[in-house]
């Protein structure tokens, strides 16, 4: 236990979440949760000061939950942070690739290394979390079961790299998004912004074309749009979008304002810095 501000992550001490948390907020103690709901929870409870929160992978997609989760939360986004994934595939000493039959992790580390498991044939075994897995791993010190996780999980859990950078696609990377109980929007005038909401249209035909409308109308960027169901019925969608710009820039304000007009409901979670990691890795 220290003094110095807690940040908040789902998993164990390796997982990825906790490397995002030391290279974005490196001034803070990392503190680890079963799941991401907890970790939301403790934010918001005042047992830590910020939240890290997986939020979307260049290759496995959105993290499953937690656009469930956003809407119930208390918590302002007030920040990005993404950060390289290089899987390692762990064992521990004497595990060969022959020996592997059970591979476990993450459902995205999963999703992220088909190719592995369509060359060894084993088994894919959904874990909590990556650092979880190779915390399993070396409990078990059975050469049959391995884990996929980071090469920081290797090294705390006592485990052999039995190979080396095996997701199915180089440049793969995790987008976090950091939460606060407290709203800090940057001043518009420090350099671009996103602006992130979730918003359900009225039960009208050209509800959505309409809603989003303004967007085009007032030449307002949307980069992220995404629905998903909310109800039994599979009637009602909910729509998460990202877009660019500060709600103090008057046609991002005129494009939010025609949206609620569409909207049965509509809820802002919080506009923060662009960043810097999207203009350097932009495609050409």
């Amino acid at each position: 236990m220290t003094d110095r501000p807690r940040i908040a992550f789902q998993g164990v001490p390796g997982a990825y979440s906790h490397m995002a948390c030391t290279a974005a907020r490196p001034e803070m103690e990392p503190v680890g949760f079963k799941t991401f709901a907890e970790a939301l929870a403790a934010v918001e409870k005042g047992q830590c000061d910020l939240g890290m929160i997986a939020i979307e992978n260049s290759l496995g997609g959105r993290v499953a939950d937690i656009h469930h989760l956003l809407p119930a939360s208390s918590l302002s986004i007030i920040g990005e942070h993404f950060q390289p994934v290089r899987h390692q595939l762990l064992g521990p000493k004497g595990t060969t690739l022959d020996s592997l039959k059970t591979i476990a992790s993450h459902e995205q580390a999963l999703a992220q290394c088909r190719e592995l498991f369509r060359e060894l044939g084993a088994e894919a075994l959904d874990f909590g979390d990556t650092a979880g897995a190779a915390r399993e791993a070396a409990e078990r010190n059975d050469p049959t079961f391995g884990a996929i996780a980071s090469e920081l999980a290797a090294e705390i859990y006592g485990l052999e790299i039995v190979r080396s950078r095996i997701e199915d696609k180089l440049g793969n990377t995790t987008r976090f998004v950091i939460m606060s109980r407290r709203g800090e929007e940057p001043d518009p005038l420090d350099g671009r912004a996103l602006t992130s909401i979730i918003f359900q249209v009225r039960s009208i035909p050209g509800a959505l074309y309409k809603a989003l409308g303004g967007f085009a109308t007032n030449g307002v960027n949307i980069i992220k749009l995404e629905s998903y169901i909310t109800d039994q019925s599979f009637t009602v969608a909910q729509f998460y979008a990202e877009l660019e710009g500060h709600p103090s820039d008057p046609a991002v304000a005129n494009a939010l304002e025609e949206l609620q007009f569409f909207c049965a409901t509509m809820k802002r979670l919080g506009t923060y810095p662009m960043s810097p990691w999207r203009e350097q890795n932009a495609a050409t």
